[in-house]
């Protein structure tokens, strides 16, 4: 037996997954995601490098922007295949990738305005990469899967989709190839959660697998602990209280802004923080807010507990889900030390960065980061200490007090990792270390090589290997 495998993207870096898996003559593309580092951007409006109508099918892991981001492009180029997938994710991909095309819209329009204002024309294309219609058009092709339940996705492969506990309907995804008699197993971990963490159940333990493609983000760091975010958060409340200052918060859509509403109610009903206004300044985010309620099946024994005795920590005291564009300038008005939680989490676009030009130059306000910030994005560059950013074209000098929680990660860190990778029962025949910046990824590689004596690889962009 011969399989393919080649790693288009996150490889030696974060975002744009996709890797292409080739068996018994079928192409399998496993997630099709959007580049988010200032320096990958371009990739996006590359050409497919297989023709998009020659891939079987789509397996696609979860629905953060940089793993189904590219989509609504594969499928405008002729992809007609399934995009298979959970339940939960269908139905969040469908807000992240309208969102996502508005805001491409908006960016292209806004761009072309301010490019003719200042009598420049931009090396890149005024055009959005993909628009809302295109985003509609690939909605039709999801083919919801549940966990556990083997699926033949082309002839001679079967796939199985189980608990990543990483974000809401995530998946690690076993695809069993056979042929003449053969098999081979290969795994793909998507992004894998933390055990114990809130509202979703933990990442399951696979136990057999030929090969394996293990996610590195936070491959060269040990997490803090969960109480340690706690109070974490709490002492940037208070601190921003005492200052009289807001709290900005860059926040993703899915799993970061239900996590950290989770964490406020919480401390709330211990009083460790005092009372405020949190507006969750987010369509995306409030649409995501309700998937959630959709699908108490996926919530852990905690979760479970907590809204038989608190009801929802998604609906407290305090609390504003703002919609409208109306309503989200309105908050800029208000008195009194408020917190607002707005995408995009890596300060990349969306209604942040008007709250970052509204709040970042004054010494009493507060940026909290609850999230990794990619190389080349805003929010990292903030975080990693720069004096002054450029935000929607014009430079803003950065006065706000910078906090960055820790541990607040959904990734799992690199003994984490290792825990799982641990599980398989025997030696697989190579480990793939994908999905972390260069750094991060050789520093795994070379930990679970030291730790296990196991074959690691860390694929560059574009690499192919052949498994046999």
């Amino acid at each position: 037996m011969q399989l393919k495998l080649r790693f288009l993207g996150a490889a030696q870096n974060v975002t744009g997954s996709r890797h292409l898996l080739e068996a018994n003559g079928a192409k399998i593309l496993i997630d099709c995601g959007f580049y988010q580092e200032r320096d990958f951007k371009a990739r996006n409006w590359e050409p497919f490098v297989v023709p998009p109508n020659t891939i079987n099918a789509v397996l696609l892991t979860h629905a953060h922007l940089d793993h189904c981001g590219l989509l609504p492009k594969l499928v405008r180029d002729g992809f007609k295949g399934r995009i298979y997938c959970t339940a939960a994710t269908a139905e969040i991909a469908r807000i992240i990738l309208l969102d996502s095309a508005k805001i491409q819209e908006e960016d292209a329009k806004y761009k072309r305005k301010r490019h003719k204002k200042e009598g420049r024309k931009s090396p890149h294309p005024y055009d959005p990469l993909y628009t809302a219609a295109d985003a509609e058009n690939t909605f039709p092709r999801f083919s919801p899967v549940k966990y556990y339940k083997t699926i033949e996705v082309a002839p001679g492969l079967e796939a199985t989709f189980c608990e990543a506990g990483h974000v809401l309907g995530s998946s690690v995804i076993k695809i069993e190839a056979k042929s003449n008699g053969e098999q081979r197993t290969i795994l793909f971990s998507g992004d894998i959660g933390r055990p114990d963490r809130p509202i979703l159940q933990d990442p399951v333990h696979v136990h057999h697998a030929d090969y394996v493609l293990v996610e590195s983000t936070y491959g060269d760091r040990v997490h803090q602990g969960r109480h340690d975010t706690k109070r974490a958060i709490a002492d940037v409340i208070n601190a921003a209280k005492k200052a009289g200052g807001n709290i900005i918060v860059p926040s993703f859509a899915l799993e970061r802004s239900q996590d950290l509403l989770y964490y406020i109610n919480e401390l709330l009903l211990e009083g460790t923080i005092p009372h405020m206004t949190v507006y969750l300044d987010s369509p995306m985010a409030a649409g995501i807010t309700k998937v959630f309620k959709h699908h108490p099946e996926l919530y852990d024994e905690e979760m479970k507990e907590f809204m038989q005795n608190h009801e929802s920590p998604f609906n407290f005291p305090g609390l504003q889900i703002t919609q409208s564009t109306k309503e989200s300038k309105a908050i800029n008005h208000k008195k009194g030390t408020l917190m607002v939680i707005a995408g995009s989490g890596m300060c990349t676009g969306g209604r942040v960065k008007h709250h970052l030009v509204n709040n970042i130059t004054n010494p009493k306000n507060t940026i909290m980061f609850v999230g990794y910030q990619a190389v080349g994005t805003l929010g990292r560059r903030i975080v990693n200490g720069e004096k002054e950013v450029r935000i929607l074209g014009q430079e803003y000098p950065v006065k706000a007090t910078i906090a960055k929680i820790g541990g607040f990660s959904a990734h799992a860190d690199k003994t984490e990792l290792l825990d799982w990778l641990k599980a398989l029962k025997k030696p697989p025949r190579k480990v793939f270390v994908v999905h972390g910046e260069e750094n991060s990824a050789k520093h795994f590689a070379d930990y679970v090589r030291k730790e296990t004596g196991w074959d690691v690889e860390v694929p560059a962009y574009k690499g192919e290997f052949i498994l046999d």
